[in-house]
Parts: structure tokens; C-alpha cells; sequence
């Protein structure tokens, strides 16, 4: 472990490269890819230098980015474009090492222990990079996954940045403690009301008072300020098992009570569990995701009694988690629906005398054939009476919005 050699290899605004190089006509002018800015849909995914001078930020509401810069011009996503220079950046590390693993569409590790030379390879990389694609990468370099990935945040544009076990405290630690992976807005509160600001605060502090004050997740902020990460590079890909599959969505307006939710909830549900049923697959566990007017958000789950891919058990679900756990202090401006801990869908029809199988049969043929007169008539063509109460959230069709969302550390 003490000679590994770990490389963080992060496009550099990648959507919005991938769209100046298709779209020359933009280049000079504040662009970012972004949702439907009508509808209030959606959020910066990436932005143009000229639009980051003027103040846009990667996660920013589109209305907000619209305020910091008038002229921005928007660009749809186009994630089978992302997708196909994705597989291209891979190529071209898989030239140098099998072991990659994903962080995302525009990020990822590799590891060339066997190759020794992490500063050569990462000049290489983002040469190739730059002559064979017409986009740039900044690249980190480490022993460890957590701090080649903090390196390759500190050289942006087109950079690179070493962090060796020598230069941890002058390079790394004076850095703010919110830099480091895993540290969110909530983490990030918490660490300053305890007087800890940078990564080196974190380090230097008994592991026992972050325990006491973040759980078992202090321990591992310590570890992490401290290099004291060894998890292996695993390889990986955009083909891999899917482990869930979800949708969520910022909605045209804010969501001011149940019914409101009800209605964006089946919809959500009605995407998930058709592609649930295109993978045949089915779900063990209903996750939620909420975020108010103020952009804070939170996450529950629901483990279901038996698995499913039906839009009427997802949809029940989520309501059951919802009042549950929302006091409706604040109004809702997006949420989302995820099912986890998929099995293959064959693996949960084992009939039982006490639960009314017939029924749920009957459901998913009769979701199963909403299925293909969507296909062929389109998704308006047919849907539930509840998404004709509200015009502005019933006309969701999620299926055909869904967003690609990267693949978490942990």
C-alpha cells in the first residue's frame, strides 16, 4: 500500500465542454447546461468560464443563475453525448491500467501503482485528452482515492496537483474543511460550531470528540484528513449492475401540500417502475428525497414486505413515507423517488396462500399494458384521473426527463 499510486482524473465543466465543442457558435459567450428554464426544471449541471465569472455555480437553480447573469444562454443536457465521451475518456486511461472505477460520468480513479510515475502519467492523460478529444481534464495524484480526488479540485483548468505523504500538512491540511469528500453543507455547520474550518483541524483533533458529536462518521472524516484511506480502486463502468434506479424533479412550482406531492409522486412512480419492468427488476426498498423552498434536503426509505415493480406500490409507499416524516414547515420545491436493492423480478413470484397475488398480477398487467400504449401512442396518451387535478404537475413525464445521477463513494 505504500507505493500505490492513485490518479483522480475530473473533466473540467464537462457537460458544457462537450456542448461548446459541438456548438463552436457559443464559445466566448455565459452558457450553461442546465433544464427546461421555463418550467423551473432543474438546476446547473455546468457552466462556461464567462458564465462562472459572472457568478453562476454548478448546482445553482436556473432563476438564480438567470439573476446572477442575464444573458446566460441554457443548453439542454444531452447525456448520450456525455455518455459517449465518457466511454472515450475511459479509452483512453484504459490504455494505461485496467483498474478504473467511476465517479459519475465526468469523474474517475485509476490506479498505476504498476506504473509508478503518477505525475508523468497524469501530463500524458491530460495531453491525450486535450489532442484527441478537444476537452480538458485536471488531474490529481495521491496514494489514496480521497486526497488524488482533492488534488484534482485544486489545479482547475487543465491542471494537475501531487499530494504525497511529505507535503500532507502544507498542502492539504490549511485547506477548508468543506473540500474534503463527504463533507456537505450539514457536516460543514456542524465542524465550524465545533471551531474545526480546515481539513487539518479535522486531522489534529481526537478522533473520540468527532465521534461524540458526528457518530461513527467523525471517525472516518478523521481517517480521511489524515490519508488514512486504503479502499481499492474498483473497477468499473456505466454498464455495471444497476444497483437503483430513480427519478426526482424541481416542479414548476412550490409543492404546497399532500395532494400536491401525490400528484408529482405518481408520476415519478409511474417512471420508475416502467423501467423497473424494461430491466426486469423489482425493488426491495422505497427511497424519498425532499428539498424545500430554502434548498434544504433530507432523504428516508421504506423497506417494502415483498418486492416490487408496480407504480401503485411505489406511489403508496412514498405517501406513507412522506407523512410520516414532512411537517410542511416550509413548501416542497422538488422531490424524488428511488427503488434500491433490486432482484431480479423472477425471484420474487413465489405465491402464497395469505397475500392476494391475483390482484397484484392483475395490476402489473394492467400497468404493463399503459406501458405499450405509452410506447406507441406517447406518455399523455393515457394516465391516472389524480395528474388531471393540477395542469402544471400532471403533465410530468418523467421517463423522458430522468437524469443520470453519479454513482456515490459510499
Amino acid at each position: 500500500m505504500n507505493k500505490r499510486t492513485i490518479l483522480h482524473i475530473d473533466g473540467d465543466a464537462f457537460y458544457a465542454s462537450v456542448e461548446l465543442l459541438h456548438n463552436p457558435a457559443l464559445r466566448g459567450k455565459p452558457m450553461a447546461v442546465g433544464g427546461d428554464v421555463e418550467a423551473r426544471h432543474g438546476i446547473v449541471l455546468a457552466k462556461s468560464p464567462e458564465a462562472k465569472r459572472c457568478g453562476v455555480k454548478t448546482g445553482m437553480a436556473l432563476w438564480q443563475a438567470r439573476q446572477c447573469c442575464p444573458d446566460i444562454i441554457f443548453m439542454p443536457p444531452n447525456f448520450e453525448q456525455y455518455l459517449r465521451f465518457s466511454r472515450l475518456l475511459r479509452e483512453i486511461i484504459g490504455e494505461y491500467t485496467d483498474l478504473i472505477e467511476s465517479f459519475g460520468l465526468d469523474e474517475c480513479w485509476a490506479d498505476l501503482s504498476l506504473l509508478g510515475d503518477g505525475e508523468y502519467f497524469a501530463q500524458r492523460t491530460r495531453r491525450q485528452v486535450r489532442h484527441e478529444l478537444g476537452i480538458t481534464v485536471s488531474v490529481g495524484v495521491s496514494w489514496n482515492k480521497i486526497f488524488a480526488k482533492l488534488g484534482s479540485d485544486q489545479r482547475k483548468p487543465d491542471g494537475q496537483f501531487i499530494i504525497t505523504r511529505e507535503n500532507v500538512k502544507q498542502t492539504v491540511w490549511p485547506l477548508p474543511a468543506e473540500d474534503l469528500l463527504g463533507v456537505g453543507r450539514a457536516t460543514t455547520r456542524k465542524l465550524h460550531n465545533l471551531g474545526l474550518r480546515t481539513i487539518g483541524d479535522i486531522a489534529t483533533t481526537p478522533p473520540e470528540i468527532l465521534q461524540s458529536h458526528l457518530h461513527k462518521w467523525g471517525l472516518y472524516l478523521h481517517a480521511f484528513a489524515n490519508g488514512l484511506d486504503d479502499s481499492p480502486v474498483t473497477p468499473s463502468s456505466h454498464e455495471r449492475a444497476i444497483k437503483s434506479v430513480g427519478n426526482s424533479w424541481t416542479t414548476p412550482r412550490d409543492l404546497l401540500n399532500e395532494q400536491d406531492c401525490h400528484i408529482v409522486f405518481t408520476g415519478l412512480a409511474e417512471s420508475v417502475a416502467e423501467r423497473l419492468r424494461e430491466l426486469g427488476l423489482c425493488g426491495k426498498v422505497v427511497q424519498i428525497s425532499l428539498r424545500d423552498s430554502e434548498l434544504h434536503s433530507f432523504e428516508r426509505q421504506l423497506t417494502l414486505q415483498k418486492p416490487t415493480c408496480l407504480a401503485s406500490e411505489l406511489s403508496a409507499a412514498t405517501m406513507q413515507l412522506l407523512r410520516a416524516h414532512y411537517d410542511w414547515q416550509k413548501p416542497l420545491r422538488s422531490i424524488g423517488l428511488r427503488a434500491a436493492q433490486l432482484v431480479p423480478a423472477i425471484e420474487q413470484v413465489q405465491l402464497s396462500l395469505f397475500d392476494d397475488e391475483q390482484s397484484r398480477l392483475r395490476q402489473e398487467s394492467i400497468e404493463r399494458t399503459v406501458d405499450g400504449l405509452r410506447r406507441r401512442f406517447g406518455h399523455h396518451a393515457i394516465a391516472p384521473g389524480l395528474m388531471g387535478i393540477d395542469r402544471q404537475l400532471g403533465r410530468l413525464n418523467a421517463k423522458a426527463d430522468h437524469t443520470i445521477h453519479p454513482v456515490g463513494y459510499f
